[in-house]
């Protein structure tokens, strides 16, 4: 009769993995991609790094799970915030300032899953992550044009187009460098949400009125 795991050794599993993951997501944030080694995300985890083999077979599986888990977060926060907007324009800039208020405030890891070089099999991982992030801002875009916010375009070629500007204005090699303090942030988060919205075609004037109007993510609570 073969083995069947009962539900407390799934449980016990998932929670090693999910241990495993996260120790992984801490040590990217410290130190990037370059950063995660078996060994180090084993100690990381306190665990035996024969473990993480039943886990992972290498470590390419490992940071498949981890920028799956990164990805998964970052997009429900975007898909939260513009969700949470009252009207489809207002929800495409929150979405807009979501993804660069979370990425200039968490940099060492924004550059780990987008710009860090890699190897080229850990790239093609990495492009889901974009690719998400692209849809979800087509949706937006798409959202916007059929209550008569955005002039018609193909939303499938200008979301990745403002996808590519954000990421190289925030953390590419030309980006500039931006103090890490909340005026500052604003001010740059502000700035790019503005070039999104007039790129996509909204009235400067209109723009302006819908970027001021935009909470970013953490202002919630000051605002209360």
């Amino acid at each position: 009769m073969p083995y069947r795991r009962t539900s407390n050794v799934i449980r016990r599993l998932n929670a090693r993995r999910d241990a495993i993951v996260a120790a992984a997501l801490a040590v990217a944030s410290e130190g990037g991609m370059a950063a995660i080694q078996i060994a180090a995300i084993a100690a990381r985890a306190d665990i035996a790094a024969g473990t993480m083999y039943r886990y992972f077979p290498g470590k390419t599986e490992l940071l498949s799970a981890l920028i799956q888990t990164i990805s998964e977060r970052e997009i429900a926060a975007v898909r939260q915030a513009a969700d949470a907007a009252p009207g489809p324009l207002s929800a495409l800039a929150a979405a807009v300032a979501t993804f660069a208020a979370r990425a200039l405030r968490q940099r060492r890891l924004a550059f780990a899953l987008i710009a860090e070089p890699v190897d080229a099999d850990v790239n093609v991982i990495r492009l889901g992550y974009r690719k998400s992030f692209a849809d979800e801002l087509a949706a937006r875009i798409r959202a916007a044009i059929a209550d008569g916010h955005l002039p018609d375009q193909d939303a499938a070629l200008a979301a990745p187009a403002t996808v590519g500007a954000l990421m190289e204005g925030l953390i590419g090699p030309l980006a500039p460098e931006i103090a890490d303090d909340p005026r500052s942030v604003r001010a740059a988060v502000q700035t790019l949400t503005l070039f999104a919205l007039r790129g996509l075609g909204v009235v400067d004037a209109h723009a302006r009125g819908i970027v001021v109007q935009t909470v970013l993510p953490g202002e919630e609570a000051s605002a209360a």
